[in-house]
């Protein structure tokens, strides 16, 4: 399979539909992953079309591609953009069927995670000649690191954001005795409170978490780091450091989650889905910062009974890691007929002009950031942050606190993640421990990972 991609891409997907979002199309795109027809007459004779698929984000993550393809494509006459929106859940399958029938798009969206190995795959065009380099040079080098491999890069940063935060209820806080100006900073804080809540409050469910492989496999990438200190795959992707003692306290914290009943049965929802909380169903629940642009557009009325804070960490100290920072780039198909072209929507887009990206970040209600310095420091400047009661929880508390996302096979996640599902279940965890040690030195051995990262 490859990354984390079908990870998040099921997680968004999931949570769009959740939430009743419409699919958008622009310029006369059709079906999600169907080929659109140019049947608005727009564009010049001889323009070169270029097919950009982009997922299915909110609402206004959508309206923003919208506008700025149609903006591209008012702006000049020798390229034309089509752009199609395709559901997460969709994706894979609709993306090996066209790779498949060689109708795969000149350009499409792209998490981090996924950006390196689809570069050492050959699937993925090199684009660092084809931007200009003060884009690649205004870049936090950190996502510019993340789409590079061999010293080329592969896609373009579009933003960022902390992928585990602490949703929480302050009146359900304050039923259960609970003091909401001092949300908990460890689990075992977190654990008391859930308590408190089950014992105090009818027909609430304490907590939300991961509670499935996929999810568990990519929203505890910071907290396997909190628990150990590392990823459970050395920084070579050489050994495996799966059965480290040390992620007992991670594994065990989980699987009394679900022994303590504070967690449901069965998830009232995806990890990326918040309405399960805003609509009163929930106390607490660990979820993305692109939570608080639904909670501030859907449910404005609640957001004085809702807080934000950072995800505890198992000691209490919330200096170390406890979620990544994941995000979404823009990359061109290595069998593109037209890679420079696409390359050249992709500058427009996001590596030239500071308003055209920082208009999303507008949109999205300050809950994600961006990657350019020119842009995050006209957004510091200028940008209306009142939108998003708790931007300063994530300015001041989280970002600079959180790893990326690590960009190993999936396999090795999945294989960690089944072992946290086993924990959650009740199953022993030095065997599930064991069984992920040697699944991932399997997957080590058969893909050959040791020494591809970098």
């Amino acid at each position: 399979m490859g990354t984390s991609v079908v990870s998040r891409r099921a997680v968004l997907g999931a949570a769009g539909a959740a939430a009743g979002l419409p699919l958008l199309s622009a310029c006369g795109a059709g079906a999600p992953g169907e080929r659109a027809p140019d049947d608005d007459g727009g564009g010049s004779a001889g323009a070169v079309t270029i097919q950009m698929w982009q997922d299915q984000f909110s609402t206004e993550d959508n309206a923003w591609y919208a506008s700025k393809v149609e903006a591209f494509n008012a702006a000049q006459d020798e390229i034309r953009v089509e752009l199609v929106v395709v559901p997460g859940d969709a994706w894979e399958q609709k993306m090996t069927a066209a790779q498949a029938a060689g109708t795969a798009p000149d350009m499409y969206t792209l998490n981090y995670s996924e950006v390196q190995p689809k570069a050492r795959n050959g699937e993925l065009a090199p684009i660092e000649e084809l931007v200009d380099s003060a884009g690649w040079d205004d870049l936090d080098p950190r996502f510019r690191d993340a789409v590079t491999v061999g010293g080329s890069h592969f896609a373009y940063p579009m933003l960022y954001e902390p992928s585990s935060l602490l949703f929480f209820r302050t009146d359900l806080f304050e039923q259960a005795g609970l003091d909401p100006s001092a949300p908990p900073t460890s689990w075992e804080e977190l654990i008391a409170a859930a308590a408190a809540v089950k014992a105090s409050v009818d027909d609430v469910v304490p907590f939300q978490t991961a509670q499935n492989l996929v999810d568990l496999s990519w929203s505890t990438w910071g907290l396997q780091m909190n628990a150990a200190g590392h990823l459970p795959i050395s920084d070579d992707w050489s050994t495996s450091l799966a059965d480290d003692p040390a992620y007992g306290v991670l594994l065990e914290t989980y699987q009394r989650l679900m022994a303590d009943g504070l967690l449901a049965p069965q998830a009232l929802a995806g990890y990326g889905d918040i309405t399960p909380l805003a609509q009163g169903q929930l106390a607490m629940q660990a979820c993305g910062s692109w939570a608080i642009s639904v909670l501030v557009t859907d449910y404005a009325d609640l957001v004085p009974n809702l807080a934000v804070a950072p995800l505890p960490s198992f000691d209490g100290d919330l200096t170390k890691p406890t979620g990544t920072l994941g995000g979404w780039s823009l990359g061109v198909d290595a069998r593109s007929e037209h890679p420079a072209e696409a390359a050249a929507v992709i500058s427009w887009l996001l590596a030239e002009d500071p308003t055209v990206p920082g208009d999303y970040f507008a949109a999205t209600s300050q809950t994600k950031f961006s990657p350019r310095a020119s842009v995050a420091d006209a957004i510091a400047a200028d940008a209306d942050t009142s939108v998003n009661p708790w931007y300063d929880v994530l300015v001041g508390s989280v970002i600079d606190h959180q790893i990326l996302e690590p960009t190993y096979d999936w396999s090795v996640s999945e294989a960690f993640g089944t072992a946290l599902e086993k924990a959650q279940q009740g199953q022993d965890i030095a065997a599930a421990q064991a069984t992920a040690h040697s699944d991932i030195t399997r997957a080590i051995e058969e893909k050959g990972l040791a020494g591809q990262n970098g």
